[in-house]
């Protein structure tokens, strides 16, 4: 049986219990879970995919995200910061500026999430069919 003490040296060190891999997202404790929910998370993902191509300050990158709550972003940011995902670079200027961007890391991870994003872009009309064809069989099957 684990101790909270071994579970948190666990995961403060990046050990992932019961497996012979460094890291495994599979496993329950194994820090690199929380990173991977970051990302794909709705907003964790939108925000770095939005990230991509340029810098934003934080009312930009919010209008940019559409729909995403001023609470949802600023949580969504700070866990890609600290996951060294995303920068955040305050100006010394009045009003403070704040202006937000990927690291190199954040780079590699929008280039893999982007891939994602266009591919499923392009599928819609299938997914759309699909979700029809889904509907009409769940409707049929109420009517009994």
């Amino acid at each position: 049986m684990q101790t909270s003490e071994t579970s948190t040296q666990q995961e403060s060190s990046g050990a992932c219990p019961d497996d012979d891999l460094a890291f495994d997202v599979f496993s329950r404790n194994c820090p690199s879970r929380g990173t991977l929910e970051h990302v794909t998370g709705r907003w964790g993902s939108l925000t770095v995919g939005a990230l991509h191509d340029t810098t934003f300050r934080f009312n930009e990158l919010r209008r940019r995200v559409d729909g995403v709550s001023e609470k949802m972003l600023s949580q969504t940011l700070h866990a890609l910061e600290r996951d060294g995902l995303v920068q955040r670079e305050a100006q010394p200027t009045n009003p403070p500026r704040v202006d937000y961007e990927l690291t190199p890391l954040g780079h590699e991870v929008a280039e893999r999430l982007l891939d994602l994003i266009h591919f499923l872009e392009g599928r819609m009309p299938e997914v759309l069919a699909a979700r029809e064809r889904y509907d009409e069989m769940r409707e049929g099957l109420g009517s009994r």
